[in-house]
């Protein structure tokens, strides 16, 4: 019998230098390369960290803004058996410790931008603080300087053995406070991940996709390795601006793009946009939340490939509404990509006909194994039917129609995502709560003409008044950057069921004519 080869990623990238050579593999602003080049990178970033002493699966930290050195890192940690945990840049400064702290991390990587407010973070961190330290883009005591670090490494395969079983990254949903939720990958599951969604979102070898969100957030994961794992063109962007983003489709020929709702929202409101080239344009992705019809609508008149919904979970969920088949469901979010199974469950754990709303759980190859150190969450994300079939609990809430296409009726755990950063109320609510004049607390996301939606917080306070004012600026002061709360509210009691929880859908409700600039 022939044995069939079974390649991880990093094989991939090995193979696409061999015969894809001279193609080009990154974009950046300061420089190209082909996927010789970018693979012999990646093999110097991982030799170099083994040369640091550092061991495969040792966890180590991505604290970087977007630039070609933070591609070159994420990818140069999984060619050498390293587990990447890229994190949020915006959120605490307790937040990002509480993280580092939580996987252990042996190091951290950094750009110079940074480099300040981590070393307070990792002094505040005593002896748990990694010890190995490199900086990206400039230089400072106590770290190593990424450039020469990295140029003065081998740049031929690092001799270490990647198991299909193996953690590939970290990506962490948790924000200020509390015990952090690390959603672990494993370098099969991720392979996989990358595989179904090329396939559903329409990716080869001649894509070019462009990184507009921070490189740590899934969403941008989704065409990063779509795009690499197809022998394409990672292209990152800096940050996200509107206008440039019409310059860099016709100057970059860029085929593929991965964005939040409000960032398409920004994108049409450019004036004079129809005087750009976009003719290269293959395949658009929404995903984080619901796509407005009238912007929809303009993006299909604007782009013969139109725009896939994407409804998912960094868990492992993914359902797409394709454009073939937008006419007629534009509020819907499709079905589940090939290979990949859903059901709707009611409060008796029974499987609920069309039209009927409950929680959708699905299945699929590319499943996480679990949340990192938090047995007890994954225990709660996981149902196994009569016939022993995993599934996992995604806590939103949705129905199919007659046709079998997934419509979402309410929000996982209320999250917020504002301006594609996701923000979770009870991060909001638990900084507030310490607050003396607050008795009771809940965060809500409302409309922002900006952000798409933005953290509003309703409370009930102690003695019957607040100067609303001085309690946002205090919590404010304790937030990060992207979950400071907009406004405050006053209501006498914070409606809750008999169970205690809060009813979040009243209250947005009760504040959804509420709109900010």
């Amino acid at each position: 019998m022939i044995k069939s080869t079974e390649p991880l990623l990093p094989d991939y990238f090995t193979l696409h230098a061999k015969w894809r050579g001279k193609k080009s593999a990154l974009i950046s602003a300061t420089e190209s390369l082909n996927w010789a080049e970018f693979n012999s990178r990646l093999n110097q970033i991982a030799s170099g960290l083994h040369a640091l002493g550092l061991k495969p699966q040792d966890r180590v930290v991505v604290f970087m803004t977007n630039g070609g050195a933070m591609a070159e890192v994420l990818f140069g940690l999984m060619v050498g058996g390293f587990v990447s945990a890229p994190l949020n840049l915006s959120v605490t400064d307790e937040a990002v410790g509480n993280m580092i702290r939580d996987c252990e991390a042996k190091a951290i990587i950094a750009t110079a931008d940074h480099v300040h407010r981590l070393n307070r973070i990792l002094k505040a961190m005593g002896k748990t603080a990694p010890a190995i330290r490199i900086l990206a883009e400039g230089m400072a005591e106590n770290w190593i300087e990424f450039e020469p670090w990295r140029d003065g490494q081998c740049s031929g395969k690092a001799d270490v053995k990647v198991r299909s079983g193996d953690l590939l990254n970290i990506i962490y949903s948790s924000g200020t406070t509390g015990q952090p939720k690390g959603i672990a990958h494993t370098h099969q599951g991720r392979r996989d991940w990358a595989y179904d969604l090329a396939n559903a979102l329409r990716y080869n070898s001649s894509a070019r996709f462009m990184a507009t969100i921070g490189l740590y957030s899934n969403i941008t994961w989704v065409g990063m390795l779509c795009a690499l794992l197809s022998g394409g063109t990672l292209i990152v962007s800096r940050k996200f601006d509107a206008h440039q983003l019409w310059q860099d489709i016709e100057n970059h020929g860029v085929t593929h793009l991965a964005m939040v709702p409000v960032m398409y929202e920004r994108m049409m409101e450019v004036e004079g946009h129809e005087k750009y080239d976009v003719s290269t344009m293959q395949g658009m992705m929404s995903a984080g939340s619901a796509l407005r019809a009238s912007i929809r609508e303009k993006l299909f008149a604007r782009f013969d490939c139109g725009i896939t919904e994407l409804y998912g979970l960094t868990e492992g969920v993914i359902t797409t509404l394709d454009p073939e088949d937008s006419e007629g469901r534009m509020s819907s979010v499709g079905v589940p990509i090939l290979g990949s199974d859903l059901i709707i469950l009611d409060e008796e754990k029974q499987i609920c006909g069309a039209g009927k709303s409950g929680e959708i759980l699905m299945a699929t190859r590319f499943v996480m194994p679990g949340y990192l150190n938090r047995d007890d969450a994954t225990s709660d994300s996981l149902f196994i039917d009569e016939n022993g079939q995993h599934w996992l609990r995604t806590g939103d809430i949705g129905y199919l129609d007659d046709e079998g296409y997934l419509y979402i009726v309410d929000r996982k755990k209320d999250m917020i995502l504002s301006g594609g950063q996701n923000i979770y109320p009870q991060d909001i609510e638990a900084v507030m709560a310490r607050h003396d004049d607050v008795i009771d607390v809940a965060v809500i996301g409302v409309k922002s003409n900006r952000w798409g939606e933005t953290p509003l917080a309703i409370i009930a306070p102690r003695n019957g008044k607040a100067d609303i004012q001085a309690i946002k600026k205090w919590t404010n002061e304790r937030l990060g950057k992207q979950q400071r709360i907009i406004d405050v509210k006053i209501m006498d009691a914070i409606p809750r069921n008999p169970n205690g929880k809060i009813l979040k859908r009243d209250l947005r409700q009760k504040f959804k004519d509420i709109s900010y600039d």
